[in-house]
């Protein structure tokens, strides 16, 4: 799991002047700012986008999102596909009441039934409207472009409370007037505070979310992390006046979700918690404070609680079926009701559209489908989980791209006019575009051609996703069968679920095994591992343990028992090893490391880069390196580059980091991945062999192919003597264009290798002189984003050809001495660090930085 730092740049330059790798910093400057990708709802200035954005913001669910009771505690008013529905308790009909331009969510009920306040996602902004029922008229409340979610009205109806990043862009409560459809006398609530807490996850800065009424009006109780590091905070109340002091009533940890509500007899509220599980359930407590217990129990997510106003029930979200859905449970007795829009009336003419995705030999076939409708909206079948992607470019589109995954076949409602449908499946078909305009119905046929991909007999080229979180605090409840079809849909052989802590909880303990899950099937497998999470050194990937879950799965955690730095990533690595193992670095660099060039460089604070990467390299603790993962390439390879100059064998690995059961997330599973080629029939442990002897590529879209003397990559090729001739053979295929397709030799260019007039594909060979010890590989990648790679740019490599010259020795000296300057900064880190168990914790941590120091040390000579 990724966890960014919003830093800038720490240094300017990467790389020795003699070098001539591309900065990120460069090639950035020569992109159009027109072409690239910024975050959604850029305005809000927090860290760690991907984890508000999914867990607080609302997002695009084919399910229903949020409720609202009516006055008659008879009928609910929620969100769905985003847009607002009404529907009665004892009906199967539900009926449409708003439809775009953008998405609408949240809604919240006046007290005299006649409005619906509501959000609306549009033009890069979320505003506050509300909807006149009387009139079917909706109006717009807010308008200075900011993010503003959680509108409630009053118990008068006069107020409306809610959320808005207006200031600073920071998430705070407002208050406003509401008179007729405007909203007038807005104010602040709640104040600016800025914390000296050690907050890594989360803003130096206090929010407050989640505002509640108490049913005379006169007070608020909302959610704040005021005086605590990890979580969303606890429960605060105060006056619903400005300036008016607030108190806190209950804390324990929350993560975004727990969105209190006051019962009618201004007694109890209801929120959701996962106190002592790994999942969010029902919970009330005193109004004024006290011990909580629970309302509802499963594995499985219930939210967004809002009590009816007769007090007999209680509407809320479960994803109890994977997908999302609406419930009421009764307050006494606890039975539990899904309420189902088995009708649905809609506000415009709509049809059906039935897509068919046929593989080559026309046979129906597991595909990742994108609709958009003329208004820029986007369609999926009812029962399929829409994702979005977290950033995209604005001239391309007015919103982030959304898309489902079938099993070969889906049929949607879509409004009549004209669609654009894009279908895919994984880095080795072409995209299929297809324009059409929809009626009554319409069926809709996909061929998939492959790319012709360069192959021995008897074997093939078989992708894996090295770091995927199967759940991790998500709109959806995601299984091993579920996480299979997702791979299957995207092209995968292998998906590693790395378990992983969200801080208390860790969603997906309960999956943890040491064989392959029951549901892989034997072109699709899914293996459990385990993320190490520490921020401090760097998180590890740990493949195919043979024994346990390793436990505390993270360190250096501020005011925890874990606090201390040791262990250290060497020491888990010798744990990891001990169960047979694999260990690699994930997401590794997102921010230039310079110790040279930045000498006020602080490697005190968590960065989550990995920090102990060279350390861990010198001392052969690393199996292979998330070459491509939640990073930026770029500056990934030029750390990657000066190991391999120092003579450590470092294969390329590769994964997306995606969080599966997120509505938005930073890309599907199989985003980046690696492939490695292996007989067909073979097993993961096959494909695990052929990663740890570096045959391998990572990429997010180019297929690569690089031979050097015969050798292939990963294996070792020897020369009598210095300023030989030796030659390549390189190919390339990918269903995007690229811009630059490369052979590196010692972390120079020593080939430009020229591309097909459409730069999607390449084959070339020849020959390059070889006049030390070293290694060589291909690299590809672009100069702008290329739709549907959801990623910055496309990027691809091999691993390295290992080249051993006679009479000739590495020329590392320049590289070692940058890590040597590194681990001191490390080891001055440590040494003023006081967390600390025992003094032996200490001696440990720095015995470990010292021998990887006189590793560097030895190769400057």
């Amino acid at each position: 799991m990724r966890h960014f730092k919003s830093a800038p740049f720490l240094a300017v330059g990467i790389h020795r002047p003699d070098r001539i790798i591309p900065l990120l910093l460069l090639i950035l400057s020569s992109w159009p700012l027109s072409a690239q990708r910024e975050p959604v709802l850029k305005q809000i200035d927090l860290p760690h986008r991907y984890y508000y954005r999914e867990m607080y913001l609302p997002q695009l669910t084919t399910g229903p999102s949020s409720v609202a009771w009516s006055t008659d505690s008879r009928t609910l008013i929620y969100s769905m596909a985003g847009t607002l529905w009404w529907q009665s308790l004892d009906s199967p009909a539900a009926e449409q009441l708003t439809w775009g331009p953008g998405y609408d969510y949240q809604p919240d009920c006046s007290p005299d039934g006649r409005w619906v306040a509501y959000v609306t996602y549009f033009k890069d902004a979320i505003e506050l409207w509300a909807l006149d029922l009387e009139k079917k008229q909706s109006h717009q409340l807010t308008f200075g472009g900011a993010v503003n979610v959680e509108p409630r009205f009053s118990p008068d109806g006069h107020r409306l409370a809610f959320v808005s990043t207006s200031y600073h862009g920071h998430f705070h409560i407002f208050v406003a007037d509401f008179n007729d459809g405007e909203l007038t006398n807005v104010q602040r609530l709640t104040g600016e505070t800025q914390s000296d807490l050690p907050r890594f996850y989360y803003s130096k800065f206090d929010h407050e979310i989640s505002p509640t009424w108490s049913p005379d009006g006169s007070e608020l109780i909302f959610v704040s992390n005021r005086g605590h590091i990890y979580g969303t905070g606890g429960f605060w109340r105060m006056k619903a006046e400005p300036g008016a002091e607030a108190h806190e009533i209950h804390y324990e940890e929350t993560a975004w979700k727990a969105r209190p509500d006051f019962s009618p007899d201004g007694k109890r509220i209801v929120y959701a918690s996962y106190l002592g599980g790994q999942w969010h359930q029902l919970w009330t407590m005193p109004a004024a404070g006290g011990d909580p217990f629970p309302l509802s129990y499963g594995d499985f997510d219930n939210t967004n609680p809002r009590w009816s106003p007769d007090g007999k029930h209680i509407a809320f979200i479960s994803n109890r079926s994977g997908n999302t859905s609406l419930w009421i449970l009764e307050a006494l007795g606890g039975a539990q009701r899904q309420i189902i829009a088995k009708k649905k009336h809609y506000l415009k003419a709509v049809g059906t559209l039935s897509i068919t995705v046929l593989d080559p030999s026309g046979k129906p076939t597991p595909a990742r489908i994108s609709v958009t409708g003329e208004d820029g909206r986007a369609y999926a079948p009812d029962d399929a989980w829409m994702h979005a992607e977290d950033n995209f470019v604005r001239a391309e589109s007015a919103f982030e791209s959304h898309y489902f995954h079938c099993s070969g076949k889906a049929q949607l409602t879509v409004p009549l006019g004209r669609l654009q449908v894009e279908v895919t499946k994984g880095l080795e078909y072409h995209v299929v575009r297809k324009t059409v305009v929809s009626g009554p119905h319409l069926q809709l046929t996909a061929h998939l051609e492959p790319l012709q991909i360069p192959t021995a007999k008897g074997m093939f080229w078989a992708g894996a996703d090295l770091h995927v979180h199967m759940n991790y605090g998500g709109s959806y409840r995601d299984t091993p069968p579920n996480l299979v079809v997702q791979s299957a849909a995207e092209d995968l052989f292998l998906v590693e679920n790395l378990i992983v802590n969200k801080e208390q909880r860790i969603p997906d303990i309960a999956y943890f095994r040491t064989t392959p899950d029951p549901a892989s099937s034997a072109g699709h497998w899914l293996l459990h591992g385990q993320e190490f999470h520490t921020s401090y050194w760097g998180h590890l990937a740990l493949l195919h343990l043979t024994q346990n879950f390793l436990l505390p799965d993270y360190a250096s955690y501020s005011n925890t028992s874990a606090a201390s730095l040791f262990p250290t990533n060497a020491a888990v690595a010798d744990v990891a090893h001990g169960q047979q193992a694999l260990v690699g670095y994930a997401h590794p660099f997102d921010i230039v490391i310079d110790p040279v060039k930045d000498p006020t460089l602080d490697l005190g604070e968590p960065l989550d880069e990995a920090l102990e990467l060279p350390v861990d390299a010198a001392l052969g603790k690393v199996d292979y390196l998330e070459v491509l993962g939640f990073s930026d390439h770029h500056i990934t390879a030029s750390i990657w580059y000066r190991l391999l100059n120092c003579g450590f064998r470092l294969p390329a690995g590769a994964g997306s980091d995606t969080m599966a059961n997120y509505a938005s997330l930073r890309g599907p599973v199989g985003l980046t991945r690696a492939h490695a080629e292996i007989p067909i029939g073979a097993g993961p442990t096959q494909w695990l062999d052929s990663l740890k002897r570096g045959r391998t590529f990572a990429t997010n879209g180019p297929l690569l192919g690089f031979t050097l003397g015969s050798r292939e990559v990963g294996d070792e090729l020897k020369l009598p003597s210095a300023n030989s001739q030796v030659g390549f053979k390189a190919w390339l295929r990918s269903f995007v264009p690229v811009d630059h397709l490369q052979v590196i030799c010692n972390s120079r260019v020593v080939k430009e290798l020229k591309l097909s007039s459409d730069r999607e594909s390449a084959d070339a060979e020849g020959t390059i002189p070889i006049s030390q010890t070293g290694w060589c590989l291909l690299r590809a990648f672009s100069d702008r984003p290329e739709h549907p790679v959801l990623d910055d740019y496309v990027y691809a490599t091999t691993s390295p050809v290992y080249i051993s010259v006679s009479g000739s020795k590495l020329s590392s000296g320049d590289d070692a001495a940058f890590f040597v300057m590194w681990i001191d900064r490390l080891a001055a880190a440590a040494g003023a660090n006081h967390d600390w168990n025992t003094a032996a914790e200490k001696t440990a941590v720095f015995e470990t930085l010292d021998q990887a120091r006189r590793v560097y040390v030895g190769l400057q000579k």
